[in-house]
């Protein structure tokens, strides 16, 4: 099964079956160390797009919000075999014409990573991708709060629903820990998780 780890703040790691990794929005925590085959920039806050803490594999591919808005659309992309689908991001701190979330699709898991946002349109769509995990900002301070999240994670029936992206010396554990959202799952910054599809 794939795996997710939790680096902090707004940073993910995925690695799929045969080794490949993934990071997602690169800038807290560690594991940095294996080497990318593919980087993904929801926006260019610099606490989102720090690329050069990453190692790469000669080949990386790097996609970042511009590449993803290509066009004046939400563009979908396939490196290899790992699906990535650029959806709408964005809130009164987050311009929507510049910042996107990823929905990745994964050895058959679909995780969506929202990026820096609050609730969109589009999150009402997605319900019938039937996504294995959803992973939303809470900090209430540039994004949602956790209320709003909650809501986000009820729309969007994910089978894990994970709180990331606190305030600032915040723990996420105490926030996620009084989340009222369905399938919650709490994880701390330096966590991995392996990920199974629906119905697995």
């Amino acid at each position: 099964m794939p795996k997710l780890l939790f680096q902090g703040h707004g940073s993910l790691r995925l690695t799929s079956n045969d080794g490949r990794v993934i990071f997602v929005d690169p800038y807290k925590g560690k594991g940095y160390d294996a080497p990318a085959d593919l980087i993904l920039i929801t926006h260019q806050h610099g606490d989102h797009n720090k690329i050069k803490r990453c190692a790469k594999k000669p080949d990386c591919r790097i996609i970042t919000n511009e590449e993803a808005l290509a066009g004046g659309r939400h563009n979908s992309f396939d490196v290899d075999g790992i699906l990535i689908q650029a959806v709408e991001a964005g809130n009164k701190n987050h311009d929507p014409k510049k910042c996107v979330g990823y929905i990745i699709t994964i050895d058959g898991v679909k995780v969506y990573a929202s990026g820096d946002t609050s609730k969109t349109k589009q999150m009402e769509s997605f319900a019938s991708l039937a996504l294995d995990c959803a992973l939303f900002p809470c900090d209430g301070l540039f994004n949602m709060g956790p209320k709003e999240a909650a809501e986000c994670a009820r729309i969007i029936g994910a089978k894990r629903n994970i709180l990331i992206h606190a305030k600032p010396g915040e723990s996420i554990r105490k926030k996620a820990e009084k989340w009222d959202a369905p399938n919650k799952l709490v994880m701390e910054p330096g966590e991995e998780i392996e990920l199974q599809a629906h119905g697995a």
